[in-house]
């Protein structure tokens, strides 16, 4: 099988563009400039970096390629290698029909019924995180909540110890974005060990929960069969693991990455920002226009047979990414795309994704960004950002926001 090379790709489509490029870190809007360039030249252009791959960058190549796995294969969902030993993560890289009883396995987690059990909880986490904080007049955001909220709600929802979350810090991070100034094999090795740290933990739950089963979601996922395509059964020690890593890093820097959007676009929208200080019935719709704003998540495809996308010829084989920020701007389907309209309406947003795997987790995120934007407006609203000390964003196919020092006046 023959893919695309840079011989092969238009020349004026041939862009040096590398979601992992560290120089994407700062200032606040380089991504997205960097990425309406790209979209300037076209619904799909060719990226020289890893290897070679294509970049999709319109709103309607991009929902139909999230709307076609059979042509378009959820595997490799990532350009860069991840954690050895892994395999496919579950259940975002298996194509359907074998994706659908994993994910089917999945959906008792985010029921409505379970949802709503979460919702006080997820308050009182919030809380707790704004009540390390709130009377000291500033903050790290990003340490001291926004990375800590997803990480205490992802223990939640899985009924582990919430106090385990520390431990998961360090390592998401790392497998992420690598380890930080270093090379690439040397980030390829970190990774691996983050991935066996945490592949360890997980581990360990399960031979607790097979053990000793209890009254508790983890357990019933691990004792209750699921129809597959090879049968109903059990599921294994490996596709547990898998599960929970998947589950993890999806819920983790999506929501921290809007948690600190929120923070950033609100700050330098003063009028949107005093509208939903003085109507929380806002929040709802605000969620909606942060994400859409700035979607975190940068799908990979594969490409299963030759086909035309956005006028391009794509080859069996070939690598592609799916800018998701770059949809969510495109002015075709959106009406002054670049500014923030709390009241946005109707909101299409691609942010969640489309298809078989649209975002199982949605609801969830959307509680927690919800939540989040009540309790942050109703005890700090006069936060702001800090001059001398800018945001630091990163690139990687999950976008995010690695440091954001905020200030406010002190609560009693």
């Amino acid at each position: 099988m023959t893919t695309t090379t840079l011989d092969d790709a238009p020349s004026d489509l041939v862009v040096d563009f590398d979601i992992y490029d560290p120089a994407l870190t700062a200032p606040v809007d380089t991504i997205q400039d960097r990425v309406a360039e790209l979209a300037g030249k076209g619904p799909v252009v060719y990226s020289t970096a890893h290897g070679g791959h294509w970049i999709v960058t319109h709103y309607k190549e991009i929902h139909e390629v999230l709307r076609d796995p059979e042509t378009f294969s959820s595997y490799p969902n990532n350009l860069v290698t991840g954690p050895g030993g892994m395999g496919k993560f579950i259940p975002i890289e298996l194509d359907p029909p074998e994706h659908t009883g994993y994910r089917l396995a999945l959906q008792p987690l985010f029921s409505p019924n379970r949802m709503k059990a979460l919702t006080e909880q997820i308050r009182d986490l919030v809380n707790e995180l704004i009540d390390g904080f709130a009377a000291k007049g500033e903050a790290e955001f990003i340490s001291e909540f926004a990375h800590e909220l997803p990480t205490r709600v992802f223990l939640a929802l899985m009924d582990w110890p919430v106090e385990d979350a520390p431990m998961f810090t360090a390592a998401t991070d790392t497998i992420l974005v690598g380890k930080p100034g270093g090379t690439e094999e040397e980030s390829q090795q970190a990774r691996a060990m983050a991935g066996f740290e945490m592949l360890g933990y997980f581990q360990k739950i399960v031979d607790e929960r097979r053990k000793n089963p209890g009254d508790d979601v983890t357990s019933a996922l691990i004792h209750t069969e699921v129809e597959l395509e090879d049968g109903k059964r059990l599921l294994t020690d490996e596709e547990l693991n898998r599960m929970f890593f998947l589950l993890l890093i999806a819920g983790l820097h999506t929501v921290q990455g809007s948690l600190a959007w929120a923070v950033i676009h609100l700050y330098n929208n003063p009028e949107q920002r005093a509208e939903l200080i003085e109507n929380d019935d806002l929040i709802a719709s605000a969620v909606e226009e942060i994400l859409r704003i700035e979607a975190a998540v940068v799908p990979g495809r594969c490409a299963t047979r030759d086909v035309e996308l956005g006028g391009v010829q794509i080859k069996a084989g070939d690598q592609l990414i799916l800018m998701l920020c770059s949809a969510n701007r495109d002015e075709g389907e959106f009406d002054d795309p670049n500014d923030l309209q709390l009241e946005r309406h109707p909101n299409r947003h691609l942010s969640f994704g489309s298809g078989a795997h649209r975002c199982l987790g949605s609801h969830l995120a959307r509680i927690e960004l919800s939540i989040a934007l009540e309790e942050l407006h109703r005890r700090i609203p006069d936060y702001r950002l800090v001059e001398a000390d800018p945001p630091i964003l990163h690139g990687s196919q999950v976008r995010g926001c690695a440091r954001l020092p905020i200030q406010f006046t002190p609560a009693v």
